[in-house]
């Protein structure tokens, strides 16, 4: 199939490309049709008037200037989705005590990692977990930064020593969001559509249900570049992670959301973890003022799972814990070959206590590797 070429593509084409309907104070993607983030940065802001490319944002973001000895630095990828949760922390933290208000108590440093580096890869190719925390994590360690902001779902089971990780923001949703410009759900592509994703979970979720689909895998960048790949004709759709689109405020560009059913979420996705030092009260101090403890043990309960299984990038697995109807803790969780051929599902159902889930997590992880075998995955 002519992706680029097909006149149903472009007959849609233009409905990615349309403009929010909000007006939003960012630097637009004019050649690519889509906005960044708001941003609320006071020298961000005068770079936006002044420049609309994403490069040069993002250099202006990366050299804001202290204005006065920062209480709080906070490290962060450079990426728009990374710095909106970084502005996230920053407010919650401004809006929990008053003397991070002043100008220039709270500096964000901009860390380059290995993930952001090599983009020429599959994730699965370069290293597995960690690849975009590592380098983070050493600048907490040496004293560079003082506390990190990650996506909990691309930090390992374990951290580094002489650190901790003791807050979790309030979770956002958790599903995968559908986005294509000729259909409105997997099972409306045709056979032989290309679906672009970097996510092993995703591609054999995709190929288990929807086995005349292909997957092109080696689909990376930040949430603006694979929309602009799949602008571009290189896929006929993508998922994307709808907490990242909801941060960005780019849901407009959704074409539909996933149930849980069609599409079990990564560990820990939709979470925003904030790591410090083991020995550092006062920046522990701030970060139990924000921590939301549903979701903290929600996603230690996803984790032990993930640490059961000993999972990577280069493993297909999926867990989501959340608290039911009556207040107990259900959780589901996945395991997949590769090539989507095979799917080991199991779930369980206990107190919402932090012993209980960890537990449930880790037994549900065991039943699977049991139900799984020797050479399950591939590896």
């Amino acid at each position: 199939m002519d992706i680029a070429s097909s006149s149903l593509y472009q007959a849609h084409r233009v409905a990615l490309t349309r403009q929010p309907s909000s007006p939003v104070n960012s630097c637009s993607l004019g050649s690519v049709g889509f906005s960044l983030p708001q941003i609320s940065s006071p020298s961000l802001a005068k770079c936006c008037k002044k420049q609309s490319s994403y490069g040069v944002v993002r250099a202006c973001v990366a050299v804001e200037q202290k204005t006065r000895t920062a209480i709080i630095r906070i490290g962060t990828r450079g990426s728009p989705l990374a710095l909106a949760q970084a502005y996230e922390t920053r407010a919650k933290l401004q809006s929990k005590h008053p003397e991070l208000t002043e100008d220039g108590a709270i500096h964000i440093e901009i860390i380059k990692t290995t993930g952001d580096k090599i983009l020429s890869q599959p994730l699965a190719d370069i290293g597995g977990k960690g690849l975009f925390t590592k380098e983070i994590d050493e600048a907490l360690i040496n004293g560079h930064i003082d506390i990190a902001v990650h996506s909990m779902k691309d930090v390992p089971t374990y951290l580094p020593d002489k650190t901790v990780l003791p807050c979790n923001l309030v979770r956002e949703d958790v599903r995968d969001a559908f986005i294509c410009l000729t259909a409105a759900s997997l099972a409306d592509l045709p056979a032989g559509s290309v679906v672009g994703t970097a996510s092993l979970r995703r591609k054999s979720q995709i190929l288990h249900k929807y086995p005349s689909l292909s997957v092109e895998e080696n689909f990376r960048g930040n949430v603006q570049t694979r929309l602009s790949k799949l602008q571009g004709g290189k896929v006929h759709a993508t998922l994307l992670a709808l907490a990242g689109l909801k941060r960005l405020s780019m849901t407009e560009n959704v074409a539909s959301i996933l149930s849980l059913d069609e599409m079990l979420p990564a560990v820990a996705q939709g979470a925003i973890g904030i790591a410090c030092r083991t020995d550092d009260d006062k920046m522990a101090n701030y970060l139990a003022s924000l921590n939301h403890e549903e979701t903290r043990l929600a996603v230690a309960c996803e984790r032990a799972f993930l640490e059961t299984l000993d999972g990577s990038c280069r493993t297909p697995i999926a867990g989501y814990a959340a608290k039911d109807e009556e207040g107990n803790c259900y959780f589901r969780g996945l395991v997949a070959s590769p090539d989507g051929t095979r799917v080991l599902e199991t779930s369980r159902k206990g107190p919402y206590v932090f012993e209980d889930m960890v537990k449930m997590g880790k037994d549900a992880g065991q039943e699977l590797l049991s139900r799984a075998g020797p050479g399950f995955f591939g590896n």
